[in-house]
């Protein structure tokens, strides 16, 4: 990509089953905070943070406009201030974008949602499908999932043991993350054992119901250098959208995954995505995406991914680190939340879960049912 955009500072919440104490605007303000203490930013007019952009949705906000009680925090007000839904990876794309079209050279992302306030993240989930053929057949993001982890499985060989293994060691993983506190570690017997959600997606195969923020600064090269010693530059971004309707789809082709991901490392100039990178950050909202997403991601081969899994893949290419998404992220946060782990592994600052000597990474993002809208993003440090 031409010009250079740098990520300058990372904070987020801890991400619980329920914030019932904290409200948006608190837990978006202690984000805030720390990201102005670690850059020494503010927003004077002529000198600060002048746009804004805001990840949230309005059906887990239980409100229209969601981002509109947001703006003080954000400083938005009579500032440029911009609104991602969904899938929050899009916002570091957006400000990539806002940036290197000159627009701005300082752009403050804060990403909120709360998964516990509804009544039923599925409930959430079967709002986004047509009001007249899918939803009266009740499909919601899950029971998709169950559609696609059954095709997937049929068709690669992976098994629900392997499966079970996947979200073990994300849960080990998770115990060194200080932003995972009230998820213990599980055995693989132990999700084998738990009850089934959809069709082979068993419960502890699921992400768990999570609430949260987290928030990024990022910046021109120039403004980047003199507020931050260790920014991480974004090098290549790239998304895919594939067809509304299941039907019209082929759910174990990865097609929207591996649109995105060729764009991003075209334009990071990466040729072996096995090979590339120090660690990978991926949105895994089910356990089965994990290999189905690393075969569309270029990780492993094609219908290899139970092999790589048996093989120690994950762990060899240092995949979620964190715990990734399994571990638990709110949904539409987990993109940005996987580029700010990414992130904090480049600057070094990832604590008990740092990858020594980490200078690039990959970030992906994904929202929609069976993974109908894919992003990646490329993140190096010099």
């Amino acid at each position: 990509m031409a010009g250079r955009v740098g990520i300058c500072a990372v904070a987020q919440t801890t991400y619980e089953r329920n914030k019932w104490h904290m409200r948006f605007q608190g837990m978006a303000l202690d984000v805030l905070e720390s990201l102005l203490e670690q850059t020494g930013l503010d927003f004077e007019e002529d000198t600060g943070i002048d746009t804004s952009i805001s990840v949230s949705d309005d059906v887990f906000d239980a409100r229209t406009i969601s981002d509109n009680a947001m703006t003080d925090v954000l400083g938005a007000h009579y500032r440029c201030e911009e609104k991602i839904a969904q899938e929050g990876l899009q916002a570091v794309y957006y400000a990539a974008a806002t940036i290197l079209s000159g627009h701005t050279d300082k752009i403050l992302i804060i990403g909120h949602c709360k998964e516990s306030q509804g009544q039923s993240r599925n409930m959430a989930t079967h709002m986004a499908f047509d009001p007249f053929y899918t939803r009266p057949v009740g499909l919601d993001f899950q029971a998709a999932a169950g559609l696609q982890a059954r095709a997937y499985m049929a068709r690669s060989g992976v098994t629900g043991e392997q499966l079970a293994r996947v979200v073990e060691r994300s849960r080990r993983n998770a115990q060194k993350n200080p932003f995972i506190t009230d998820l213990p570690a599980v055995t693989a017997r132990e999700v084998l054992a738990s009850p089934m959600l959809a069709d082979p997606i068993r419960e502890l195969e699921a992400y768990p119901v999570s609430d949260g923020c987290v928030g990024l600064i990022m910046a021109s090269e120039e403004v980047a250098r003199k507020v931050c010693d260790t920014p991480v530059w974004v090098t290549g971004l790239g998304n895919c959208m594939d067809h509304f309707f299941l039907g019209d789809r082929d759910l174990t082709s990865n097609f929207a995954l591996k649109k995105a991901a060729g764009l991003a490392f075209k334009r990071a100039g990466i040729d072996d995505p096995k090979t590339a990178f120090d660690l990978v950050e991926l949105s895994d909202k089910f356990a089965y995406q994990q290999p189905m997403w690393a075969e569309g991601l270029g990780l492993c081969d094609e219908g290899a991914g139970g092999r790589w899994l048996d093989q120690g893949g994950p762990e060899r290419m240092r995949v979620n680190p964190s715990g990734g998404q399994l571990a638990g992220n709110p949904g539409i946060l987990a993109g940005l939340v996987r580029a700010a782990e990414a992130a904090l592994q480049l600057m070094g600052r990832a604590g008990d879960r740092q990858v020594d000597g980490a200078r690039r990474a990959l970030a992906h993002g994904v929202m929609g049912p069976a993974g109908q809208f894919h992003t990646a993003a490329i993140l190096e440090r010099d």
